[in-house]
């Protein structure tokens, strides 16, 4: 299991991660914005979640990464993020915890938007994968193995 609570945890979210190649690139891509958004990581979406009193009782953002959920990291909050165009309606932001927690990689087809994730349904942890072995193998490999049913 891993470190999030799945009974507190009611719900989450995963989210392809385009035109990141890996989590230390995303890791490098949202602390070189940190100081722009004024020390907060978001996700800038236009449907606000309907379940986002769920998302907030220890939900995570569970991205993909080419093709692969592979990292996860804390929703703590949702704010209004205003439009340029006054005829548009406003969008969502998905305030972010600032970890960015590594979980076992399980390839994932593209899709668009966000989808939400029952907690029965979320990878676990890296670090809380009974193999203690699996932490020094490359990611890739370990969605290969798991596709191919060895994991």
């Amino acid at each position: 299991m891993s470190d999030i609570s799945r009974e507190n945890a009611t719900i989450h979210l995963r989210k392809l991660c385009v035109g990141i190649d890996s989590v230390e690139q995303l890791q490098e891509w949202q602390h070189i914005n940190l100081p722009i958004r004024g020390g907060k990581i978001w996700h800038i979406t236009r449907s606000w979640p309907k379940r986002a009193e769920e998302l907030l009782k220890g939900g995570s953002l569970f991205w993909i990464v080419k093709g692969s959920m592979s990292v996860r990291q804390p929703i703590i909050g949702f704010e209004e993020h205003p439009s340029e165009d006054p005829d548009e309606k406003p969008k969502c932001r998905i305030l972010l915890g600032p970890e960015l927690v590594k979980t076992q990689p399980w390839p994932h087809r593209p899709f668009q938007g966000w989808r939400y994730l029952k907690p029965e349904e979320a990878p676990p942890d890296i670090n809380m994968l009974e193999n203690g072995e699996t932490e020094s193998m490359p990611a890739e490999m370990i969605a290969e193995l798991k596709s191919l049913g060895l994991m």
